[in-house]
């Protein structure tokens, strides 16, 4: 049986691929401008944007807007730590990571009073972050907490985010619960603008609500990771009746 003949932008993917993969294109090297590339290749601009796409779904290339098209680094991989550890986003972050932290107060609207279990319009704080290696961005977060919960001057602008880059962490005392919910889904386009990625990557999400021993909600977090650069672990502990360990 004979196979189907590639199209050209396909092979012209295969190409540059190759190059990335093996080296002949460095890892964050730019690319020859579109139009370069188009007239070394013998084709039209559109079938070489349509090549680049290809790469750009893949990973392999980034195009950054207004300096051109790179040949994408190796992602880094970091390990997301489920259940409670220190209410950070990026468990066990490694140092080579930053994270910045953008705080403000909002009142609860739409999915955040169901999430929060909290009336329309009561205040919460948030906490938008964003980890990065240099340049490259690999996760993003958004925390909720009642504002009542908020240690004092978390939001304030003197706050030293900074001597906790890479371990963010709101809470003071562990929860009695958290629940978390991971799906893989196609990132929104503030998300893939944000991380850098295709429209067709996959991330994953991960919606995480930690209540404490009333059963109130102390912290909703809303995490995206693109799906080539976070391994997430979860651990299940078994709990023993106490009628048994008394029995």
């Amino acid at each position: 049986m004979i196979g189907s003949v590639p199209s050209r932008h396909q092979e012209i993917a295969e190409n540059l691929r190759h190059q990335i993969t093996t080296g002949h294109i460095k890892p964050g090297e730019r690319l020859p401008s579109e139009a370069g590339l188009a007239d070394r290749y013998k084709v039209s601009t559109v079938t070489l944007r349509r090549a680049l796409a290809v790469l750009q779904g893949e990973g392999l290339v980034e195009k950054i807007h207004g300096r051109g098209n790179f040949a994408r680094r190796p992602p880094r991989k970091i390990l997301y730590v489920g259940g409670w550890g220190t209410l950070d986003p990026w468990t066990a972050a490694e140092t080579a990571l930053r994270v910045s932290v953008r705080t403000n107060t909002v009142p609860a609207q739409g999915h955040l009073t169901t999430l929060l279990s909290v009336p329309t319009g009561s205040p919460l704080a948030e906490f938008l972050c964003t980890s990065h290696e240099g340049e490259s961005p690999h996760g993003l977060a958004r925390i909720y907490i009642p504002r009542d919960l908020a240690p004092a001057g978390v939001l304030d602008d003197e706050f030293p985010w900074r001597e906790t880059a890479t371990r963010f962490a709101v809470l003071s005392s562990p929860p009695a619960l958290v629940r978390e919910r991971v799906s893989a889904r196609p990132p929104s386009p503030d998300e893939a603008s944000a991380l850098r990625i295709g429209s067709a990557a996959p991330v994953v999400a991960i919606t995480r609500i930690a209540t404490d021993t009333t059963g109130r909600v102390v912290e909703a977090a809303l995490l995206v990771f693109p799906g080539d650069r976070v391994d997430a672990v979860f651990t299940t502990h078994s709990v023993t009746d106490e009628r048994q360990k008394q029995g």
